[in-house]
């Protein structure tokens, strides 16, 4: 099983920056998919999530941390086994290693992170 990020890197504080997490390894269209970020000194926190297939209409459903709302947006490729974070005007605060995370039950996956700097 592997989850791979990518897409980070330093960015002005307004910029913008697009995470790329690829899955493999297991079901990814079922997964339920989430962004987590730690920043330094701080506990990981969670970011975002996307719900997977689950038979019913909620595939798809995205929930956000009330600091980002409006700001990222999280979305999925289940034909690239891929889930993206969008994230536009970006703030200082919002600088952190992010993470990518697949609830596939009944294990949970992480990936290994990528490093979002946002300064000016």
């Amino acid at each position: 099983v592997q989850l791979v990020e990518s897409g980070g890197g330093l960015v002005q504080p307004g910029g913008s920056l697009r995470l790329s997490c690829a899955g493999s390894g297991f079901t990814f269209s079922s997964a339920l998919m989430r962004w987590y970020r730690q920043a330094p000194g701080a506990e990981r926190e969670w970011v975002a999530q996307i719900l997977g297939t689950d038979g019913t209409t909620n595939y798809g459903t995205t929930t956000y941390k009330d600091s980002v709302k409006g700001r990222f947006t999280i979305s999925r490729d289940n034909a690239k086994n891929t889930v993206y974070l969008q994230m536009n005007n970006l703030k200082p605060e919002d600088t952190a290693v992010y993470y990518c995370n697949a609830i596939s039950l009944p294990a949970t996956y992480w990936g290994q992170g990528t490093q979002v700097t946002v300064s000016s």
